[in-house]
């Protein structure tokens, strides 16, 4: 009797994070149960103390670098893994603690901690891919559930993913909302930010805050000048893409034309 095909193993890796996006992925409910018995989870510290040492045929990364041994530890998961993406953020754009590398995180630490000295910590948050080479990256803060299965339907498959490339705008159109941004002057970054979140502040009548990053080829000076004219200054404008996804390259060289 031929043996049984040994099922990919799956490892989910935790970085600096919020661990958020690895928790969607154990608020897939059902689907989960179908990713399970697809896939063996050789490493999930979130889920399991169990682990499968070796090599991984799909490693799922979350969070940033900021320490000098986390920059030494994802040199050997990429050795370690065929195919490596990377989920959320923090691992794609070096997440809300990026906000340390416009300043000096030094002086950070001194305010935050009673014993500074204790800390070790690099100065920079950076993404993953600044440090190894990615496969594929899904954005978000957190990552939508769909998205993921997609991703891992789509390695089990052998094919590319297919996440959509399109900015928040096109999601208010098709759900009919009216613009936050044309009827209240309120200012929204819907039209520089990836979809994933189907436009869930304005659908609220709230502004998008760019949870899922820039969108392919933003044309974030255009917003900027759109902003202006709603009375948003240039320190309030620096703000505006300097939060989730702060070290995102758009988002950065736009918060830096903005500087004082």
């Amino acid at each position: 009797m031929a043996s049984a095909k040994r099922k990919p193993r799956l490892a989910v890796w935790k970085f600096a994070s919020c661990d958020g996006c690895q928790l969607t992925l154990l608020d897939c409910e059902d689907a989960l149960v179908a990713v399970a018995d697809a896939v063996e989870i050789a490493y999930f510290r979130e889920a399991t103390q169990s682990e499968v040492s070796g090599y991984y045929d799909l490693s799922l990364v979350d969070g940033s670098i900021t320490t000098a041994r986390d920059a030494e530890r994802i040199l050997d998961v990429r050795k370690r893994s065929r195919t490596l993406a990377t989920i959320g953020a923090c691992a794609t754009a070096g997440g809300i603690q990026a906000l340390r590398n416009f300043a000096n995180v030094r002086e950070y630490a001194a305010v935050v901690y009673a014993r500074p000295d204790y800390i070790r910590t690099l100065a920079t948050s950076t993404a993953i891919a600044h440090h190894v080479r990615v496969d594929y990256e899904l954005r978000g803060c957190p990552i939508d559930k769909r998205q993921l299965l997609e991703v891992i339907s789509a390695f089990l498959a052998g094919r590319r993913p297919v996440t959509p490339p399109h900015s928040v705008c096109i999601e208010c159109k098709r759900k009919g909302n009216v613009c936050v941004m044309v009827a209240h002057g309120t200012p929204c970054l819907g039209p520089v930010t990836h979809t994933g979140c189907y436009a869930l502040c304005p659908s609220y009548d709230r502004g998008c805050y760019g949870c899922y990053g820039p969108k392919e080829t933003p044309n974030t000076p255009s917003l900027s000048r759109w902003f202006a004219r709603l009375g948003v200054d240039n320190r309030n404008l620096q703000r505006v893409y300097r939060t989730f996804n702060a070290n995102a390259d758009e988002f950065r060289e736009e918060s830096e034309r903005h500087g004082a």
